[in-house]
């Protein structure tokens, strides 16, 4: 039988600290070795990991420390009536601060009953042994018998409206695995002769703006530099800006395009109603007009590739009926902080999943306003552009779909562009967003029912694209998790089930997330935000079904001006006056003078930063709302209810104070 161990012979054993068996049986040899050793390394791991713990601590309480100090320094300096009066809200603030102090006022009834012991669910009320418990034992009769069934009701309601979402969002996502799967795209039908450049259709590019003075150069750049016979596309400038200077140094732009033999004018409105829509409606009365198939779009941020109209244009030749081409965003600044991180998951699903599963089996989907290819025939046959609602872009689309056009989405030409990097600008441009669909469900509706197509679009209209995904949305999830939820807290008879709270919403943020998977880190931070955003969207399609005021306001989205990730030196060139007093001086014309007569002026006068962070107390409301439910919650043991409390709660107190997105020195 061969031997299981070998034996070594040591001349000096003491230099040896350590000596290592080939068989398993070799640690007990030393048994008193094992026991002096185990307790020491254990005592050190444990030092260890005091030590890194500890170290932390000064950071964390040097980063608290200045976090609470910019908090009570953003505090002292806000101005109650700082926020843009038409995003106030007002009523709804009233309400939610209404349902803050009753809670609380719950909240101090229920801690008492705790710490006092009241436990009256087996007496009957003349065994009460005082007035006050009288009371509360009346409350939790009058609770269960009324109160409960009505939030039962409103409860299981909110939970079909949010299961039939998921199965929405559901349905959606296994539309994107099949386009996937059988590599599904629109694919050009009969290209333009490359040699014979009269082959080409004629084009107008249009560039709508206002007070773009971060991007203006960039845009007309991009756009006279596209890849298309020079004498088959003109571009136009529309300028609705109300800054005199600016409106001098854009035409002054077009001008050095125009000298270089680029075709491009430049129009300014001098009055300017109808916003965006009105700009290009006025654009497209014009008489050259006539001379143009198709006409493509881009906002004033929008930066297309030399190729654009080449894989663009060619999908309508062999598609007589097709109307719209779209392209997909792509943003430059995605990465610039957690805001627009956030911002990035949305749009990425918006655009992977929704506008192309709905142009690949629907052929329809919501126009996004810019990075479009349009067929003229098909806006002067839908109406033209209309100056009723906010989303013009959606309103064209639905005409357009009424109409009988189709429409394409290409995910593969990308457009580049920006995301806001404030919340201030965010919010405001959801509002628009979610209030805008609502105005235009209220006018658009007779018309869908009269329209001559079949009952199944018919269905998709109404009950998918504008009920369910525009007004649904919004509604059920401010009012399930900002509203009932903490209610529930107070009212154990009507508590909503853990899978609600916790599965199914992180399930749909994960499908949400699937279509940009390097964005699986914010997981948590995506799930906390939306519900966050939904007092905004909420608010926003109730001013837009009820016509108020505010649903009629646009402002206009907040430009940084990066061209490209590697484009902020020229950036920075680019914002500089000496730049643009060298360019008026090269001119030497007489409205160069006086540009820069006034560039002097304004140069001499004192520059005043008004650009700061805000709160915004609806959503500190809330946070304070949720964070009270969560201290009820912790009496019932509720675990999961506390932490989506919690956590929700915190978030609503980090978007309150501004903490999220651009910050302000």
């Amino acid at each position: 039988m061969a031997p299981n161990g070998v034996m070594v012979t040591l001349q000096k054993p003491e230099d040896i600290s350590l000596l290592e068996m080939s068989t398993p049986s070799a640690r007990s040899k030393f048994p008193e070795k094992e026991k002096t050793s185990t307790p020491k390394q254990f005592t050190w791991f444990l030092l260890l990991k005091a030590h890194r713990v500890l170290a932390c601590i000064p950071w964390l309480a040097t980063y608290l420390l200045a976090l609470s100090g910019s908090i009570k320094k953003r505090i002292s300096s806000s101005d109650p009536n700082e926020e843009d009066p038409r995003y106030k809200g007002r009523r709804l603030y009233i309400f939610i601060k209404a349902f803050l102090g009753v809670l609380v006022i719950a909240l101090v009834i229920e801690v008492f009953a705790y710490f006092n012991g009241w436990d009256l669910s087996m007496m009957s009320p003349w065994e009460v042994p005082n007035l006050l418990q009288w009371c509360y034992m009346s409350w939790m009769n009058f609770r269960a018998e009324y109160v409960a069934p009505l939030m039962v009701t409103l409860s299981k309601s909110c939970i079909v409206l949010f299961m039939i979402q998921s199965l929405d969002r559901l349905v959606q996502c296994l539309g994107w695995f099949w386009i996937k799967f059988k590599k599904l795209k629109p694919v050009v039908k009969e290209p333009y002769d490359i040699e014979d450049g009269s082959s080409y259709p004629m084009v107008l590019i249009q560039i709508p703006m206002c007070n773009e003075r971060e991007v203006y150069e960039q845009s007309i750049a991009t756009a006279c530099q596209l890849d298309w016979p020079k004498d088959r596309f003109l571009v136009q400038v529309l300028d609705d800006s109300d800054d005199e200077l600016l409106q001098h140094l854009i035409r002054d732009e077009v001008m050095s395009w125009k000298e270089k033999g680029v075709n491009i004018v430049y129009r300014h409105r001098f009055i300017r109603t109808g916003y965006k829509a009105g700009n290009l409606k006025s654009a497209m009365a014009c008489d050259y007009v006539n001379d143009y198939e198709f006409v493509t779009i881009f906002d004033a941020d929008f930066q297309p590739n030399p190729d654009f109209l080449k894989l663009t244009v060619p999908h309508f030749k062999g598609n007589p009926d097709l109307g719209l081409v779209q392209a997909r965003w792509s943003f430059v600044n995605k990465d610039e902080n957690l805001l627009t991180r956030l911002q990035y998951i949305n749009l990425c699903f918006h655009f992977e999943v929704e506008q192309q599963v709905n142009g690949v089996f629907l052929n329809f989907f919501g126009f996004n306003g810019t990075a479009g290819v349009w067929r003229i025939q098909a806006l002067e046959e839908s109406g033209g552009w209309l100056e009723r609602t906010t989303v013009e872009d959606m309103d064209i689309a639905v005409r357009a779909h009424l109409n009988g056009w189709k429409f394409i989405f290409l995910n593969d030409v990308r457009v580049n562009c920006e995301l806001p990097e404030s919340y201030e600008t965010y919010k405001k441009q959801q509002h628009r967003w979610h209030s805008g669909p609502m105005q235009l469900f209220r006018l658009c509706l007779p018309a869908v029912l009269k329209a001559k197509i079949s009952i199944w679009k018919k269905a998709n209209l109404l009950l998918l694209f504008f009920l369910l995904r525009k007004l649904i949305l919004p509604l059920y999830s401010f009012t399930l998790f900002c509203i009932i939820l903490p209610l529930t807290m107070f009212i154990p008879e009507a508590e909503l089930p853990g899978w609600l709270i916790c599965y199914v919403p992180i399930t749909m943020s994960i499908l949400n997330i699937l279509p940009a998977p390097k964005s699986f880190p914010f997981l948590m931070p995506y799930l906390l935000f939306e519900n966050t955003m939904s007092v905004t969207k909420f608010n926003a399609m109730i001013s837009g079904l009820f016509q108020l005021g505010s649903s009629y306001e646009w402002v206009v989205t907040k430009k940084t001006g990066r061209a490209s990730e590697s484009d902020l030196v020229s950036l920075a060139e680019r914002e500089s006056k000496t730049m643009n007093e060298e360019k008026i001086q090269r001119r030497l014309s007489e409205s160069g003078l006086e540009m820069l007569e006034k560039m002097s002026e304004q140069k001499a006068a004192p520059v005043v930063n008004k650009k700061k962070n805000k709160i915004y107390r609806k959503e500190l409301a809330l946070a304070f709302l949720l964070l009270t439910a969560a201290a009820r919650s912790l009496l019932s043991a509720q675990g999961i209810h506390f932490y989506y409390l919690l956590f929700q709660g915190m978030s609503f107190l980090v978007v309150g104070l501004d903490l999220i997105g651009e910050q302000m020195s």
